[in-house]
Parts: structure tokens; sequence; C-alpha cells
């Protein structure tokens, strides 16, 4: 009887160790809470991500799209292109013949790339987004043009605060 008491206790020891549980937790609350997990990278902001922002542009200046849309996010990225994740990098990189779109995750980190990218050519931060017209396409961007892209992100992004 002694060895059945002993294994019953072992077995129910073993299956609260499994379960994470504590046999001595008397507390009112039995609704387990879910743990925060730390993230080696900051989580990706919610809102508008770069490839939504084409899309509003484009229809905010009626036309169908801003011309050769591509993903170029790896351009920007380290996490992206396989390396070590680096809190500068942008969430999302969006290339057209208009303008290319750069989404980062906040936007302390837009204004540090506009700022050091200003020698290159005309960058505007928009919230967490900078707006660039360095490529060969974008340059015949009229000055009208990007204003106008300039105020319709603004508008987009109006509600993330």
């Amino acid at each position: 009887m002694n060895t059945r008491t002993t294994a019953a206790t072992l077995i129910a020891v073993a299956a609260l160790a499994l379960t994470g549980c504590s046999g001595t937790d008397t507390s009112a609350d039995t609704q387990s809470k879910p743990e925060k997990v730390p993230s080696s990278a900051p989580a990706k902001p919610a809102g508008l991500t770069a490839k939504q922002a084409a899309a509003k542009l484009a229809d905010a200046t009626g036309v169908t799209d801003l011309g050769n849309t591509a993903n170029n996010t790896g351009a920007c990225s380290n996490k992206a292109s396989g390396k070590a994740a680096n809190v500068n990098d942008c969430s999302q990189l969006i290339t057209t013949d208009t303008v290319s779109i750069y989404e980062y995750k906040s936007p302390s980190v837009a204004a540090h790339w506009v700022k050091a990218m200003k020698v290159n050519g005309d960058w505007r931060q928009v919230g967490r987004f900078a707006l660039s017209w360095t490529a060969r396409d974008q340059k015949l961007t009229s000055d009208e043009r990007r204003a106008e892209l300039v105020a319709a992100l603004k508008k987009a992004t109006a509600s993330e605060g």
C-alpha cells in the first residue's frame, strides 16, 4: 500500500512539473496569462505597410500604380538579407518609377535615415516612413507630384498617431 501511495505521489508531482503548475497555488485567478517572450528584434509596428502605402499613393494621385513596383527590402534590412537584425533596419522598402517608400519601426529611425541620405538626393520624412527620389526615373518626378505624394502619405498615416 505504501508503494502505491508513493508511486501515485510521484506521478502527480511529475504531472504538475510537466504542466508548470504548482500544488500550493490557492489564488482565485485560475486563468493562465501568456508569458511575454523577449524578442531580439523590435516588433513590427501596426498600421500601414510600405506596400499598402504605395497603393494608397497611387490611388490618391489618380494612377493605377506608381510604375514598376518592386519589394527591395533586402537592400535596407540586414535581417531581410540574412544578416543579424539592426535597430536601424527598414521594415519594408517598396521602389517604383515614381518614388521609393521606406517603412521604419519608428519616426526617429526614419528621421535618422532622411537626415543621413539627403546628401544623395531628395528624401522626405512622413512619420515612420521616408520617401526618396534618388533613382534615375524617380528624379523625373516633378516637385508638385512629390509634394502631392507627401501630403497623401500624411493623410493615409494620420490615424497612426
